[in-house]
């Protein structure tokens, strides 16, 4: 084990950046979307009837005539195949966080046994798939096989190695979604509706409102070779040992600093392939910690942001493989340094451009901006245990609430002017009509005077986890390896809801002849007034501000499990199965899925590091023990008289080592029990908090004496790679 550890480093520090077999120049918009079927390869492709019909699909969700579906599936075929793709996939998002695909060839054998390529609309709309492998809770049986992908018209196919990809949605065969995309896309649908609706007060030119989305996506890199010397690392994607090095991340000096130059290969060559993509990837930069940094794109319409996240994840792995590094993105792959989280900056767009979360120049700009700011304010305030849940995994537990990100309570900062704003607001807006000089003052001194930009009057707090920040919200509590679909989902029909609710009140005031104006700002006070304590504008890692939200009876969920039971409280499903977008038998299955995802994490951490404690750590600590004893016997024979002095350290060393070899044999066996007794728990719920209470906290407790055990053995006799030498790329 030393030498394949020591071989490892050496190989590692020889590296030199790969040749990039492109020119980096070319990464323009000469060569955006390349390999997408979008809007200007539908047009050349397809017949003037099949283009206008695609396009009205995409933009109303009509429904696709199966004569057009045959033409477009043809046009589709025509390209990729001149593009060099040779198969087709039906490209989707299991409820187990990744991305599936099942490549079919173009290539079939005719009546005559001559081959031809065939690709027709039933190929392209739907396509029957084995569902009975992938997560269901309980939807689907283990012999119930059958399960459909259908096209997702509004995302547009692309090619991906020589294999043409089409966006679907996945759902079972008796119709349950068994996906991400399927309800994101009906909360999306839902947000269009409701915030039309209430936009009728301010704009009547707007068509549409979209969401969009712009994530930041942060993740660590770590040479191959030592990635492949970490067990844990390999089948945990974090390390369940490891002593913190001397130096990590407290001189601040890799933050925005200068990109490795092997890194900045790596970063070359995924910018190159998302560009190709259609992923308008815009920013690269060092984060805090060692081997950490950041990617994020221009902003999007949140389903194709979610496709394009999911998306450059792979992208980001198969190339990261190319240049000898392995990419993380568990939320913690290294204890005592800052994790990884995937920022959601969130907004609502209208077809005519404008977006509903940036003020304006007018009176009757800003009321708009104000409607749409105050009545996200009350949805987060109304479901902010859902939306912790919807973020809430085994993986993420480990960074939330750490003092590196939001904590485990929902919070949103907007502002100190802002914030003055709706305080005036609250304050001078009557209960009855207003006065004329009441109105103008509103209009005048407080409506008007909002900035046409925020952003340089509203400082960012980095502590809370749904922040405001100019023209969006951005929901940080997000982690780096989930899906950003299932927020997403969330925090859509939340603000959807909440703008029907608004709606209606406006109209009952309207009814009792207050003019339009006068009660769109009465029921705004109200909302102001009912979410007022979701509203915190200092530093969220307190432990006042712990102690202030447990007095407004926020809530504080830090465990994962806790927060997987808000699937199931009354106003979640009231929520989601009221607005149509999860059914109560679809909800139940998210909630017991998520149980189930969290068990088996943890049975696979507890059965990593009680192998490499047994296997590894304890036959190296004897080891280095014995050669420890040698040496004592040693003095004690030429230096009879004061041998026990000469080895008073070694003595010392001999007995700690034995301590924690103890702690670590008894309770790696305790744990083994512990995950024995949970086996044979039949429910998944409970075995989940058999896991959470019995088996978890062994983790880190036979972590410590690992870790002790570290910087006590013989540093060449140690069987893996340390902190010091995976946090910096050499």
């Amino acid at each position: 084990m030393p030498k394949l550890r020591f071989s490892a480093l050496s190989d590692a520090t020889k590296r030199t950046p790969v040749k990039l077999d492109f020119d980096t120049k070319t990464l323009n918009a000469k060569i955006f979307g390349i390999n997408v079927f979008d809007r200007d390869k539908m047009k050349k492709y397809l017949s003037e009837e099949a283009y206008e019909s695609l396009t009205q699909s995409i933009d109303e969700g009509k429904k696709i005539d199966r004569k057009i579906a045959g033409q477009v599936a043809s046009a589709m075929k025509a390209w990729a195949t001149e593009r060099g793709a040779t198969h087709y996939t039906h490209w989707f998002h299991p409820l187990n966080g990744s991305t599936a695909e099942k490549h079919d060839a173009f290539l079939s054998i005719d009546k005559e046994g001559k081959p031809i390529e065939i690709f027709k609309g039933d190929m392209l709309v739907q396509q029957e798939s084995d569902a009975s492998s992938f997560p269901s809770g309980g939807i689907r049986n283990t012999f119930e096989a059958r399960g459909y992908t259908a096209w997702d018209p509004s995302s547009p196919a692309f090619i991906m190695d020589n294999t043409l990809c089409i966006p679907t949605v996945f759902v079972s065969y008796t119709g349950e979604a068994l996906d991400f995309k399927t309800p994101l896309l009906k909360s999306l649908t839902l947000l269009d509706k409701a915030a039309l609706s209430v936009l009728e007060y301010f704009d009547k030119d707007a068509r549409k409102v979209f969401a969009t989305l712009g994530w930041e996506q942060e993740y660590f890199l770590i040479d191959e070779a030592l990635y492949d010397a970490r067990p844990d690392l390999a089948l945990c994607n974090r390390t369940l040992m490891g002593h913190a090095a001397a130096k990590d991340q407290q001189l601040e000096d890799h933050y925005f600093g200068s990109i490795p130059a092997r890194v900045s290969a790596f970063m070359h060559e995924f910018e190159f392939e998302a560009i190709r993509l259609g992923i308008p990837i815009k920013t690269r930069h060092n984060e805090v910690a060692p081997n950490q940094f950041e990617c994020a794109p221009i902003f999007e319409e949140a389903n194709l942001a979610v496709d394009h996240n999911q998306l450059i994840m792979s992208l980001m792995d198969s190339i990261a493989r190319k240049h000898k590094f392995r990419v993380l993105f568990h939320e913690k792959p290294f204890k005592g340094i800052n994790g990884s989280g995937k920022h959601n900056n969130w907004s609502m767009m209208t077809d005519t451009g404008v977006n509903l979360l940036s003020p304006g120049k007018t009176p009757k700009n800003n009321l708009q901006f104000l409607t749409f700011l105050i009545n996200t304010i009350k949805a987060v305030h109304d479901h902010s245990a859902l939306l912790l849940g919807s973020i809430a995994s085994e993986s993420n537990s480990h960074r939330l609430g750490a003092h590196e990100a939001p904590p485990a309570i929902m919070s949103v900062f907007i502002g100190k002017t802002l914030s003055a704003v709706l305080d005036e607001l609250e304050k001078k807006v009557p209960n009855q009509k207003m006065t004329p000089d009441e109105k103008t003052e509103l209009k005048l001194e407080i409506i008007g005077k909002i900035p046409e930009i925020l952003l340089d009057n509203t400082d960012r707090n980095r502590t809370s986890p749904f922040a405001f920040t100019g023209n969006r919200f951005e929901f940080r509590a997000v982690g780096s390896s989930g899906s950003c679909a299932s927020p997403m989902i969330v925090l859509n029909t939340a603000v959807a809801n909440q703008l029907m609710r608004f709606k209606e009140d406006v109209e009952k005031i309207i009814a009792k002849g207050i003019k339009k104006d006068e009660a769109i700002i009465q029921c705004l006070r109200n909302v102001i007034i009912e979410s007022k304590k979701i509203r915190f504008e200092g530093n969220g890692y307190s432990q006042e501000w712990i102690e202030e939200a447990a007095r407004q009876g926020l809530p504080n969920i830090s465990n994962p499990l806790e927060a997987f039971k808000t699937f199931l409280w009354d106003s979640s499903v009231k929520l989601l199965t009221g607005n149509g977008i999860l059914t109560k038998r679809e909800l139940e299955a998210r909630y017991e899925i998520r149980n189930e995802i969290f068990v088996k994490k943890v049975q696979i951490e507890a059965r990593v590091i009680g192998d490499l404690a047994i296997n590894h750590i304890i036959p190296t600590a004897i080891a280095y023990q014995n050669t420890l004893i040698s040496n004592v016997k040693g003095l004690k024979e030429l230096f009879p008289d004061k041998w026990e002095q000469l080895a008073k350290h070694q003595l010392g060393l001999i007995r700690e080592i034995s301590e924690h070899i103890h702690a670590i044999s008894h309770q790696v066996n305790e744990m083994v029990e512990y995950r024995k007794e949970a086996n044979h728990i039949d429910d998944i719920v409970e075995r989940a908090h058999l896991y959470d209470k019995n088996v978890r906290p062994y983790i880190e407790s036979i972590r410590y004496h690992i870790d002790k055990l570290e910087m006590i053995v013989d540093d060449e006799m140690w069987p893996l790679p340390k902190y010091r030498e995976m946090l910096f790329i050499r």
